[in-house]
């Protein structure tokens, strides 16, 4: 089959997958999910012995915001999401490791949150980091931020810190002094609009980070337009109560963009020359404003998720003590040949997504990746050939 062929060929599976032609809504397919009950379990019980493990040429993980698995996978307004969901892979049971943001981000990509529990912008990291390991194994790296102003952008936001497009806190490259520091490993964190480009080229990244900007993500909180055009999403006000207007407005903007971010994956070069895989989750479940949680409705967690003792969360003396996990959150895997209509039960959460990554080049791991005595185990039931 031509080039162009492949690219009909995924463009149109993307299509159909967008008009909700993938959704597993009939009886026969509940029927076909219940059947592979007993493959399923096989499977998660392979992936604790370390079988099935896979090699991925190409790692594609995008990050959205703030939105339970329930309030994503399988709601009205999130339609492709949810048909990549019962199309491909879903961790059914993947968690932020905690609350708010910018650890959950952090902990993506050093295996740490290194105890901090806020946004703080000025935050900064001297640690060993996924970056320092993928340069050292000779791998390639990309991250692409969507309404980053520029290149290497050192800023905290953009356009201002009234309207915060672009966040530093959902940039974790940027709060590492040994990449913020560096001119040539800056130049690798570019604006969203150089991904296609760079995807076609003959130097594809290997391991490739996208983050839209807060009106794309789920997040929200932009009350004026900032393109003309409105393309940016702008404006996006928070939603006061999930699945208000405002809320239903967040996740049908966050549905549309990671449409068009996997068609552009799926279309590329880079997807068609070798084994990929895209990994999209969300940092952490919902805001509903609950006063014990910090503000938020689920502190669940697993695998290392930090242990609070009570009254010692950083601004919430009514912490009750316990898990402060960042709670239950969609998470969707998209394999070129992986498995098909598949749910993983198996608890997973952002350290293990950098233990899948981390295997699956063999870089050794980072703090609290790969601790399986803690139940920090590497996705492969979702991305086993």
């Amino acid at each position: 089959m031509s080039s162009s062929s492949l690219r009909l060929s995924t463009l149109a599976l993307v299509c159909a997958l967008a008009l909700g032609t993938c959704l597993v809504a009939t009886a026969s397919a509940h029927s076909q999910r219940g059947g592979m009950e007993n493959h399923h379990r096989r499977a998660d019980r392979h992936h604790h012995q370390g079988e099935h493990r896979s090699h991925l040429d190409r790692v594609f993980v995008i990050t959205l915001e703030n939105h339970s698995r329930d309030g994503v996978i399988g709601d009205p307004n999130t339609p492709f999401i949810t048909g990549l969901a019962r199309h491909y892979g879903e961790a059914a049971n993947y968690y932020g490791v905690t609350h708010p943001s910018e650890p959950n981000y952090v902990a993506q990509i050093a295996g740490d949150t290194f105890g901090i529990n806020n946004d703080d912008p000025a935050n900064r990291f001297n640690a060993p980091n996924l970056v320092d390991q993928l340069e050292a194994h000779h791998l390639s790296w990309g991250a692409y931020m969507e309404s980053a102003p520029s290149a290497g952008y050192l800023g905290d936001y953009w356009p201002s810190s009234s309207e915060k497009l672009y966040a530093n806190k959902h940039n974790p490259f940027v709060l590492f002094e040994d990449i913020r520091n560096d001119p040539s490993r800056l130049a690798k964190i570019k604006p969203y609009d150089a991904l296609r480009e760079d995807l076609n080229s003959r130097h594809a990244p290997n391991f490739v980070y996208i983050v839209p900007n807060q009106c794309h993500d789920m997040h929200g909180g932009v009350y004026t337009a900032v393109a003309a055009d409105g393309s940016d999403g702008t404006p996006c006000p928070y939603g006061s109560t999930p699945d208000d207007e405002n809320d239903a407005a967040l996740k049908q903007k966050a549905d549309a963009f990671v449409h068009g971010a996997v068609r552009t994956i799926m279309s590329s070069r880079a997807w068609h020359s070798g084994r990929s895989a895209i990994f999209i989750v969300a940092d952490e479940s919902d805001y509903d404003g609950t006063v014990q949680n910090g503000g938020w409705a689920d502190p669940s967690g697993c695998c290392d998720s930090p242990v609070i003792p009570a009254g010692q969360l950083e601004g919430v003396p009514s912490w009750p003590g316990g898990v402060y996990g960042g709670g239950l959150s969609p998470a969707v895997v998209v394999t070129k040949d992986g498995p098909r209509h598949y749910v993983s039960n198996v608890p997973y959460n952002h350290y293990s997504l950098l233990t899948t990554i981390e295997d699956n080049w063999h870089l050794g791991h980072l703090g609290h990746a790969g601790d399986s005595a803690n139940g920090v185990v590497p996705m492969t039931d979702l991305i086993a050939h």
